[in-house]
């Protein structure tokens, strides 16, 4: 056990029920379409959550938009559709609660160096997870 700083970090282990990870998005032009952080997809039996510690966040889960604000929080159950981006030309820092499957899904497809549309479906699939559309 120890007390750190978790900026952009994580806490939680490879065994464990989940993990905590505060990660932020630095924003962009707010004239075009949402820039997601992630696809459009569906963790077949994991869930998450999300909790705005810095900017906005927006949210489609399932058929509700949502729009998050600093201090709210985003539960996203699986088997829902789901993702989010930051709508603000300014940085988004948050909490993102997942299982450690969810976070090896994430960093992995970080390491992909073909992210063609068939790759991407076969690397989430591999994680329990389908991209939708």
């Amino acid at each position: 056990m120890f007390a750190a700083p978790l900026a952009d970090g994580v806490l939680g282990a490879a065994d464990a029920g989940f993990v905590v990870a505060e990660w932020s998005d630095p924003g962009g032009p707010t004239d075009e379409s949402p820039r997601l952080i992630a696809p459009l997809h569906i963790h077949l039996e994991d869930d998450e959550a999300w909790y705005v510690l810095e900017g906005t966040l927006c949210f489609w889960v399932g058929d509700h938009e949502i729009e998050a604000p600093v201090g709210a929080a985003v539960f996203g159950p699986r088997g829902v559709p789901h993702t989010f981006w930051n709508p603000g030309p300014g940085p988004a820092r948050y909490l993102l609660v997942m299982t450690p499957r969810t976070l090896q899904l994430i960093e992995t497809l970080h390491e992909l160096p073909d992210r063609s549309p068939e790759t991407l479906r076969g690397h989430f699939r591999r994680y329990g997870c389908e991209i939708v559309g």
